[in-house]
Formats: C-alpha cells, sequence, structure tokens
C-alpha cells in the first residue's frame, strides 16, 4: 500500500477501533487499523490495509469496549501487537494527506499515544481532512448530529459496522454523495441565473455594466470595462455547496476563471479540489506575481457580492516563515453568540507581504465595500512613526459539535534546536491551550488565505490560519 517517497500524492482514509477506558487514567489501546489510498483525481480507491491489533494488556478489552465494536480479547490474541505494525502504518501514512471522521480530535490523538509508547516519532501528514468539521461546515445539518452512522442512514447506506475498514469506505462514501448533492444543486441554481442573466441584457444594463467597474490599479489585473456582475436576485432556498462556506452563489464573473467558491466572515475552509490538495500551493511572498492578481466577483441572494483574491487562477494562499507575535490571543473579542473570536498579530516585516496585501485591500474595497455603507478595515495596520509597526491579524476558523467548538487550524510545533529539526501535530482543545501556545515575541510559520468580507458595516480582508507551525527551542 505505500508508494515512493517522490509520490504520495494520495489521500489516506484511516480509522481506528480502539478500548474504551472504564476509570479515569486508563489509557485507549488501539484494537483494529483499517486505511483505503484514494486517488485525488478521479477518487476512486487504489489499495486499502486493515488488521487486528493486540494490546499489551488484554485487560483493557472491558464489556463497553466489545459492546462498541465487537471486538473481543479472544479475537486479537494472536494478532500482532502495534509495534509489529508500527512500520507498515508509518509508511502508508508519513507524508500523504490524511482523512477521516473526527480524526483531529481522536484517532490522530490515538496514533501519536501509541508511537509514543514504543519510543517512535509519529507520522507527520502533508494535510488533514477531517471530514466530520468539513460536512458539518459545508453540507450543514440537515442529515441530522453528523455522526457517521446518521450520515449513512441518511444516505441509505446501510448500519454502520464499528469495524475500521468498513467504516472508511463508508467514510469515502458519504463524501462523494455529500459532494454529488451539492453539486447537482449548485448546478440548478447555475442554469436558473443563466437564464435570468439572458433575459435582463439591455443596452441601458450594459451601459450600466461599464461605468460602475472601470477600475484600474497598477500593479493588479483589473476587470474588462464592459464586465460586472448582476444584481441579486430572488432564487431557491437551495442549500449551500459542500465546499461553499457561505449563502449559494448566483453567478460569479471573472476575466480568466469561473469558480464556485466564497468566503463568509465567520468561517474558511478549502474548496472540493484544494481539500484533496496540500500546503504545498501556499506560495512566499517573494513568489508572488502582481500581474498574475485578479479578483473573482460573486452576487448573492437578498445580500451583497462577494469576491475571492486569485493568483495565476486559482484562491491566494500564502506562506510567510519565523513570523514574529506581537499579542497574542484576546479574550475582548467574541462572536454575536459570546463565543471568542481567536485571532492574534503578528509582525508583517516583510515589505514584500505589505506591498501585496495593500494592493489586494485597495482593489478588494472597490468590489466589496460596493455600495460605500461599510466601514474599511486595513488589512495591514499601521503606526505612524514607528519602524517595526506593520502588523497583520491572523484568524483562526472555529467550528461547533453541540455544545461545544473546536478550532479548524492545524497547529504543528517545530524544535528547531534537535537536528533533525522535528515537527508534530497538536490537538489544541481550549482557547487557554491555545493560548499558553501564541505567546508575544515566539515566532510562527503561518500558512493563511484571503478571505474578503462585508459584514455588520465592517468591511475588509481576513486573514485565515489554516496552518500554524510554532518554534520552540
Amino acid at each position: 500500500m505505500g508508494s515512493t517517497e517522490f509520490d504520495r500524492s494520495e489521500i489516506v482514509f484511516f480509522d481506528l477501533e480502539t478500548t474504551i477506558p472504564t476509570r479515569t487514567g486508563q489509557p485507549y489501546a488501539i484494537l483494529e487499523y483499517g486505511s483505503i489510498l484514494v486517488c485525488p483525481k478521479k477518487l476512486t480507491e487504489l489499495d486499502s490495509y486493515d488488521t487486528l491489533v493486540r494490546p499489551l494488556d488484554l485487560s483493557l478489552i472491558t464489556a463497553a469496549s466489545i459492546r462498541s465494536n465487537g471486538i473481543t480479547a479472544d479475537q486479537v490474541v494472536s494478532c500482532p501487537t502495534f509495534s509489529e505494525i508500527a512500520d507498515k502504518v508509518y509508511d502508508i501514512l508519513h507524508g500523504r494527506i490524511w482523512a477521516g471522521h473526527n480524526i483531529l480530535r481522536f484517532d490522530c490523538v490515538r496514533l501519536r499515544e501509541a508511537y509514543a509508547q514504543i519510543n517512535r516519532q509519529p507520522q507527520v501528514p502533508k494535510g488533514t481532512i477531517d471530514t466530520l468539521v468539513l460536512l458539518t461546515q459545508r453540507f450543514g445539518r440537515r442529515a441530522g448530529d453528523m455522526k457517521m452512522a446518521t450520515l449513512a442512514a441518511y444516505f441509505g447506506l446501510g448500519q454502520q459496522s464499528h469495524r475500521s475498514l468498513g467504516d472508511v469506505r463508508m467514510n469515502f462514501e458519504v463524501v462523494k454523495r455529500c459532494a454529488t448533492v451539492l453539486f447537482l444543486e449548485s448546478s440548478q441554481q447555475q442554469e436558473t441565473q443563466n437564464n435570468w442573466a439572458s433575459m435582463n441584457t439591455s443596452p441601458i444594463n450594459s451601459y450600466n455594466r461599464r461605468s460602475t467597474l472601470d477600475v484600474t490599479h497598477p500593479n493588479i489585473i483589473p476587470f474588462s470595462s464592459t464586465e460586472t456582475p448582476p444584481n441579486p436576485v430572488e432564487s431557491g432556498n437551495a442549500q449551500p455547496g459542500l465546499f461553499h462556506t457561505g449563502p449559494s452563489v448566483d453567478r460569479m464573473e471573472t476575466e480568466t476563471l469561473q469558480s464556485n467558491e466564497a468566503m463568509v466572515e465567520e468561517s474558511s475552509t478549502t474548496t472540493l479540489s484544494n481539500a484533496f490538495s496540500n500546503h504545498n500551493e501556499f506560495i512566499d511572498p517573494d513568489s508572488v506575481s502582481m500581474a498574475s492578481i485578479t479578483v473573482t466577483v460573486a452576487p448573492f441572494v437578498n445580500g451583497p457580492h462577494r469576491i475571492q483574491i486569485l493568483h495565476r487562477n486559482i484562491p491566494m494562499h500564502i506562506h510567510c516563515d519565523a513570523m514574529r507575535i506581537r499579542f497574542g490571543l484576546s479574550p475582548q473579542f467574541v462572536d454575536h453568540a459570546g463565543n471568542p473570536r481567536l485571532n492574534f498579530v503578528v509582525d508583517a516585516s516583510s515589505s514584500s507581504l505589505c506591498n501585496i496585501l495593500e494592493a489586494c485591500d485597495d482593489v478588494a474595497k472597490r468590489f466589496v465595500d460596493f455600495n460605500g455603507n461599510s466601514q474599511w478595515r486595513p488589512v495591514v495596520t499601521r503606526k505612524t512613526g514607528f519602524y517595526n509597526s506593520p502588523t497583520i491579524r491572523l484568524h483562526i476558523p472555529t467550528v461547533a459539535e453541540d455544545a461545544t467548538r473546536w478550532n479548524t487550524t492545524e497547529i504543528y510545533y517545530k524544535n528547531s534546536s534537535s537536528i533533525p529539526c522535528t515537527q508534530q501535530l497538536l490537538l489544541v482543545s481550549s482557547v487557554a491551550e491555545l493560548n499558553s501556545l501564541l505567546l508575544p515575541g515566539s515566532l510562527v510559520d503561518a500558512y493563511f488565505s484571503l478571505d474578503p468580507y462585508n459584514y455588520q458595516q465592517n468591511a475588509g480582508i481576513r486573514l485565515v490560519a489554516k496552518k500554524l507551525i510554532i518554534h520552540t527551542s
């Protein structure tokens, strides 16, 4: 199931079955590992691997554990221990994109614990796709509580087996079903809006379109003076797309690319194609070509249009190394429900980064703040008279499950003093824990997207952290 060092493009959907602790302090033990390799371009299963695992302490397999997954001590007594399959599992997972349901809070943690018990370094993923987070954000709760059993019942896929390989294949099938449903919904709405657009073309409309978007910028490709997005129109109540972050798109026009991705104020994740990609798509500011930056405009039902910033016809994502944290998380920023808005401030010491962000700011302001009713908040903050004043604010998106919320940013720590330099994925379960990591003066490698917003009379570009690597000594 492995591949060469230079061919790790597959996505690994994986799942663990474990014992269930019955008292405080009792550890989990892995009872089964299962995974499939998926081609990200064709979404087909390429290979699979699964095995039962014998825990060192068979007494951990209690009645509660057996009720959960049906795995008994007799079934695993002659099976390999985790140390005996560790190399195989490492080869499958290392350097690939990991996918699974609730893997960030459970399976990734259990894997790290298992490797720590045998004094081994755990695998490092190229990226992670937690389908619980992704489907909750994009498909919504139309299927109920978003547990795998509920999603399977919604699509008529039968009962969840609670066995690793069966659950992995069910998870993969659920993702494909959700994507198909939302693709069809988006296509139906697009057809409706195309029909509307063809009926609303007139000399007057053409004149208005020319005068509205006749803007230029020396470093950014402007829209054609004869193109502009139509006004928002009424439509049906189609659900947002699986890989949308907000209301459904009516129509989108761009100079060089048509895309159905849109960003809203409260959340940020990737599109389907980008979700099955990796952080190599994040570019260094010095590699950005100003002439290759474009903007797409997407009008929405019952609301202002949104824009997306592209670089070489793909959504712009930036990677900056060793950014110094100026201010950590602040409890004074909360949303309408009283939940903390997780963001922190870093020094923008790179002149290239500042120039790029301010250029994007200039063009975005002309489209996001279309009616001039919103106050524009510059993405780069400067204080006159201070040499080291330029700063930017990085936002950490969160997702809610029942009464709890957790962040969806991949967070790693990097020990620069070790040879070779090592990275480890962290599971951050609370705001206090996150705040203890993002200390003023610390260095962080930041991977972020540029998400324009126009919300409650405030507008600007939000820098949404997709991945953070915190430096430790």
